[in-house]
């Protein structure tokens, strides 16, 4: 028996001088699924992504494995220095197979459907975070976001490539982008603070039903102040904005190793429907 991999369709460019395109997983010459290889550019460096990857005949004979080995060997082909494959979370299998061939878990995808705006406890106010020390900020997320991807695996020259252009692409106008809530916690009485932060896009794309999507892009409780229940009043202030914009929807991503994250994301009701898994090519 003979298994190989075979183009479906011509090789699409995508922005920023990306590419993208489509295979048959074939055994003896016989379609028996499919496949998806995107190399997109992170800084200098091209990352890829192995997706729609699905075996619709024989299941069980290692065609999902070879379809995955050959998609890599493409990858690094083109000039993949990673590579990514997003896993449904009712994909158990998938992940079974993610983890035999050498890929590690890095993080989660967690939504929530929202209904009705929740109260924020009293004794606290919420200010709009100022342009210079949002600039300080969201320098100071940067690094923190660096360090996690390094600690989630990535090297560090890959974490730098990764946080690159993420800031000026997700806030062109600074605190004026439209769709942006940038807002800090602090104690009613205008004392020293603040508690915590949050960096909030009420729009960052369509759902298939075509609803829109919100998402936490950072969400940040200043050191002195954590374990006091600052970071759950910060995601029910993301929730209030989300509703007061006419959004029902928000999502955000969390570090697979930040137990204590995902522990409070789950008490807010948010599902795990996501998961990110990568390793080095």
């Amino acid at each position: 028996m003979t298994t190989t991999l075979r183009p479906e369709g011509p090789e699409t460019p995508i922005a920023a001088g990306g590419r993208t395109r489509r295979w048959r997983i074939l055994s003896n010459g016989h379609p028996v699924g499919a496949l998806r290889t995107t190399a997109t550019p992170n800084g200098g460096q091209l990352w890829g992504e192995i997706s729609e990857l699905e075996v619709a005949e024989a299941r069980g004979r290692g065609r999902g494995t070879f379809g995955a080995l050959a998609a890599e060997e493409v990858l690094r082909n083109w000039g993949c220095v990673r590579v990514d494959v997003r896993i449904p979370e009712s994909a158990s299998i998938a992940r079974s197979l993610a983890a035999t061939l050498g890929y590690t878990e890095r993080m989660r995808t967690m939504n929530k459907r929202l209904t009705d705006a929740p109260a924020l406890p009293a004794g606290l106010a919420v200010r709009p975070i100022g342009a210079e020390a949002l600039s300080v900020w969201l320098d100071e997320g940067a690094e923190r976001f660096a360090r996690a991807l390094v600690a989630s695996g990535l090297t560090e020259e890959q974490a730098r490539a990764k946080v690159e252009g993420g800031r000026r692409h997700r806030l062109p106008e600074g605190a004026g982008t439209p769709g942006a809530v940038l807002s800090s916690l602090y104690g009613a009485d205008g004392g020293p603070g603040p508690y915590g932060s949050i960096w909030l896009a009420l729009h960052l794309r369509d759902l298939p039903d075509g609803e829109p999507l919100a998402w936490v892009m950072v969400v940040e409780v200043s050191p002195a102040h954590r374990g006091r229940g600052h970071g759950r009043t910060l995601m029910l202030l993301a929730e209030r904005e989300c509703l007061a914009a006419g959004v029902r929807n928000l999502g955000l991503n969390v570090f697979a190793d930040n137990a204590v994250a995902v522990r409070l994301y789950a008490s807010l009701g948010y599902r795990v429907t996501e998961r990110l898994y990568g390793k080095a090519l």
